[in-house]
């Protein structure tokens, strides 16, 4: 199953997909955590050289949201704050753990 219908079936509902490709991946609610649809961006991560991943971004991306999946969770931010914090602090490589320490939105769900 695609990491992109994983995240749907474990943490979505009223799903819908795109019809051509897009800058998002799946449309939805959260499941118990909101009643708003939001665009999601549901890139894997590739390896970078040596025991570092990454995974690529467009500053001028359609979706709302960008889904990270680890081993026991989906970590989900806001696009729009992360584009505000690349301005802010005038990098373009991120750290995930910075995410998640410095950016007010984020929700972490269980698999």
């Amino acid at each position: 199953m695609s990491i992109v219908k994983k995240f749907a079936n474990q943490c979505l509902k009223n799903t819908t997909y795109p019809n051509k490709p897009e800058s998002w991946h799946v449309q939805g609610m959260l499941k118990n955590k909101s009643n708003q649809i939001f665009k999601f961006d549901v890139r894997g991560m590739s390896k970078a050289g040596g025991n570092r991943l990454e995974k690529q971004g467009k500053l001028n991306s359609r979706a709302e949201k960008m889904v990270f999946e680890t081993t026991t969770h989906w970590v989900i931010f806001d696009t729009l704050e992360i584009n505000k914090y690349i301005e802010r602090h005038n990098i373009t490589d991120l750290l995930f753990e910075n995410l998640i320490s410095e950016l007010e939105w984020n929700i972490v769900l269980p698999k």
